[in-house]
């Protein structure tokens, strides 16, 4: 049973990086997102959602759904931890 985790563990290794050499460079330039995202999110943030800090704006309205769903996942986590945690002596044995 122990060889059949590790040989899933070595494949889902190998899958992971032949998938990672298909990625753009980091922190190039010339990177897609240097190129056609940031360039649109400074220059209409300000116009597109009417909120003066383009932070903001972009966390908040353009990627609204995303931030939700980060902070729903923190909040099921601590949640999770303190019904775990907070169980009594009595409610363990």
């Amino acid at each position: 049973m122990k060889a059949l985790g590790a040989l899933c563990v070595a494949a889902l290794g190998m899958l992971f990086l032949v998938a990672s050499q298909s990625l753009p460079p980091l922190r190039t330039a010339d990177a897609p997102i240097r190129r056609r995202v940031e360039p649109y999110y400074v220059a209409n943030a300000v116009t597109d959602t009417a909120t003066p800090n383009i932070v903001s704006a972009i966390l908040a309205d353009y990627r609204g759904f995303d931030t939700f769903g980060e902070t729903t996942v923190v909040f099921t986590a601590g949640l999770a931890c303190y019904l775990l945690l907070g169980r009594r002596e009595s409610e363990r044995g």
